[in-house]
């Protein structure tokens, strides 16, 4: 029988075991009801905002949409790019939405039934395609709307200083040397990212403590 996530970090590497310990059960529960379309247009909101800022900003956006939901792809398209930017988004922003839309329909950007039939790298391929959108923000998508189970995003600081901090190194960890030293926690590198984030976290809270 196949052992879960945190049995199996805990048994190939001791220093996630400890972490593992400390911190308690992976809770982490994907949003798995929203579409690859929705997901990124919301991850477009989000870059380089802080949450209430973006969230507001959504807000904004979805009241001008038809029924006040969230709109899909051919909807977002006609609503005039002017009154997106008067909603809070940047000209930029604006562009990538309209993009994202564009590969919406044509199939770039695979709706929620057909991404569930490909593989994590099919997926970040066909995303980054899209204006706007790196690696980074395809991977929070595999990581927290389809639960995918064995991401590594190795370019994270979260994930890059949480691993510094648990494994005790005095510099910053490079992309490359976390995905070496991955390599033993698959096929759980999203669990192990998680207690790499919590490990992050702890410490900032303990430093605003002293």
């Amino acid at each position: 029988m196949p052992s879960g996530p945190t049995q199996h970090l805990s048994r190939v590497d001791p220093v996630m075991r400890r972490l593992i310990g400390e911190v308690g059960p992976f809770t982490l529960k994907p949003r798995v009801g929203r579409s690859p379309f929705e997901s990124l247009a919301r991850a477009i909101a989000y870059q380089q905002l802080h949450d209430k800022a973006a969230e507001s900003i959504l807000r904004r956006f979805v009241a001008l949409c038809p029924r006040r939901r969230f709109p899909t792809p051919s909807e977002l398209l006609v609503i005039n790019p002017r009154a997106i930017r008067r909603a809070g988004f940047s000209r930029a922003k604006v562009a990538a939405l309209r993009d994202l839309a564009a590969k919406a329909l044509d199939g770039t950007v695979p709706k929620g039934r057909v991404v569930r039939t490909l593989d994590d790298e099919a997926i970040v391929e066909r995303l980054v395609e899209v204006r706007g959108i790196g690696r980074w923000t395809v991977e929070m998508l595999l990581i927290f709307q389809l639960g995918r189970p064995d991401v590594l995003p190795v370019d994270d600081f979260g994930v890059r200083n949480g691993f510094r901090i648990a494994y005790g190194l005095r510099k910053m960890p490079t992309p490359k040397e976390v995905l070496r030293y991955g390599e033993r926690w698959k096929p759980h590198r999203t669990a192990a990212a998680w207690y790499l984030w919590r490990a992050a976290d702890r410490a900032k809270k303990e430093a605003k403590v002293l």
